[in-house]
């Protein structure tokens, strides 16, 4: 038996054919565009998620060796998204996570004195990071589209309720508790929609999505919509959730980093909810078809990945991201120069939309091997910041951090991780756990697995980087140079 497992991301779709093995049998992947029509803004349109979708499956399905058994989905969270119910269209674009207009919704609900209330129920904070103030701005601002969603003709929901629909051809509109969690329309106690939060940010609590558990047969692929097959869909849950249990990180305490857009840490708290006044955020990493939650504290790092990006597409000083990897190798150290990658703004544990990216310390020798090595660095920096914050918050040491994501095999990375924490990095011979974590969700909802112990088999080492001197000076530079890049866009 396998497991067809899609990963819907933030620039592409990732399909993969995982075996019982828990190995990979095959892959397809698609791009699809990004739009940026304003500064700050940040775009999807909902056609060209599902049509890279399509495609990564037929490309995954053709290659596989048998056909699967069920379907698993992973998703970016946080972004809007809005549908005709019976065309399936959608009626503007998707309001990406990365997306900042809602700056001044959530600065005007803060400055009313909603923000306690807001964190009490959610685990989050008022940012335009979250869905909620991206529908609001979109009922303000686009009253063609918001009048189909009064009147019942348009469905909103996050990129996993879109595809569900697509997949089953409008039959299902749902969405899981680690997606739902993210929403700031979700109480993280009550485990549902809360009518406080839905009148709060304007949003109908009928054009919601179902919630539904995490793993279990939650429908059927409509073979018309989706490649002639019909397929159970047993598992979904966004994406970094989905990677945490894709690293077997089944216990509390266990901890995982995905490096990929940006990076995410998340620490397994059990069934405790776990609040933070360090800059975190309590949210469900998943939840039983018994209905038993698991919750996490999690550090959302906004750009990590993107600034290697960045490098290569917006200044050019590299022609592909692995090759910064070889250049930064070729400088002992920055030079003195320190990046701070805030360029959507700074996540965990700051919380500062203002911030913008800020390069400090170059001199005349600086070249552009020691900006490379500084970006490197400042990656290793950010998350030394969240763990920090998180240990102390979830009372609970990290023995080792799992790694994983498109720049986890970036040895040098790696290994200033390792020295940064003071604590081993350990990188999965399958570091696309996004993908397998949707795999192992659908899987256990259709009888591929029996449990989670039966999963942890199936994870095996690639590489385990051990912790050398921490450059505490390199730290201290750094932190100096995030206060210097905050709040400078209201500035």
């Amino acid at each position: 038996m396998s497991v067809l497992a899609i990963d819907a991301g933030t620039t592409g779709v990732t399909a993969l054919v995982v075996t019982e093995d828990g190995q990979i049998d095959s892959r397809g992947y698609e791009e699809f565009a990004q739009y940026f029509p304003e500064a700050g803004w940040v775009e999807h349109a909902p056609e060209g998620i599902w049509q890279a979708t399509l495609a990564a499956c037929r490309t995954a399905l053709d290659r596989a060796s048998s056909v699967p058994t069920c379907v698993g989905l992973t998703n970016q969270r946080e972004t809007a998204v809005l549908w005709d119910r019976e065309t399936l269209a959608a009626p503007c674009r998707a309001i990406v996570w990365q997306d900042r207009r809602t700056a001044g919704i959530c600065a005007r609900l803060r400055e009313a004195g909603h923000e306690p209330r807001v964190a009490e129920l959610t685990g989050l904070r008022l940012d335009p990071y979250f869905t909620a103030s991206k529908f609001t701005w979109l009922a303000e601002h686009d009253p063609r589209a918001w009048a189909g969603v009064r009147e019942g003709r348009v469905a909103l929901g996050t990129v996993d309720s879109y595809l569900v629909a697509r997949l089953t051809a409008g039959a299902l509109h749902v969405t899981d508790p680690s997606n739902a969690s993210r929403t700031l329309l979700y109480g993280l106690v009550d485990g549902g929609w809360k009518e406080e939060l839905c009148e709060l940010f304007g949003v109908p609590m009928d054009a919601l999505p179902r919630i539904v558990p995490n793993y279990g047969v939650l429908g059927h692929t409509s073979p018309g919509a989706f490649l002639g097959l019909s397929l159970p869909i047993s598992g979904m849950a966004g994406d970094q959730q989905a990677a945490l249990f894709g690293q077997t990180c089944f216990a509390p305490g266990d901890v995982k980093c995905t490096y990929g857009t940006g990076s995410f840490i998340l620490i397994n708290t059990g069934d405790e909810i776990v609040r933070s006044e360090a800059g975190l955020l309590t949210t469900v990493a998943w939840q039983t078809p018994e209905g038993a939650r698991t919750y996490a504290l999690e550090g959302s790092i906004f750009v990590t990945g993107a600034a290697v990006q960045w490098l290569r597409d917006g200044l050019g000083l590299i022609g592909s991201a692995p090759e910064s990897e070889a250049l930064a190798r070729t400088v002992p150290d920055s030079g003195g120069v320190v990046f701070v990658p805030a360029l959507t703004g700074l996540g965990a544990p700051h919380w500062d939309p203002g911030a913008r990216g800020t390069i400090v310390g170059i001199t005349r020798g600086t070249t552009r091997a020691h900006l490379v090595r500084a970006t490197l660095e400042a990656i290793a920096f950010e998350v030394r910041d969240v763990v920090e914050a998180m240990t102390g918050e979830a009372g609970r040491a990290v023995p080792v951090l799992k790694a994983d994501g498109g720049a986890s095999g970036n040895d040098l990375l790696m290994r200033l991780q390792a020295d940064q924490l003071g604590t081993p990095v350990e990188r999965p011979k399958i570091q696309e756990t996004t993908a397998l974590g949707a795999a192992f969700l659908a899987g256990l909802g259709a009888g591929v697995w029996a449990s989670p112990e039966e999963l942890r088999k199936t994870w095996h080492l690639d590489r385990r980087f051990e912790p050398g001197e921490r450059d505490e000076a390199g730290y201290e530079r750094w932190r100096r140079a995030v206060e210097r890049s905050r709040d400078w866009a209201s500035t």
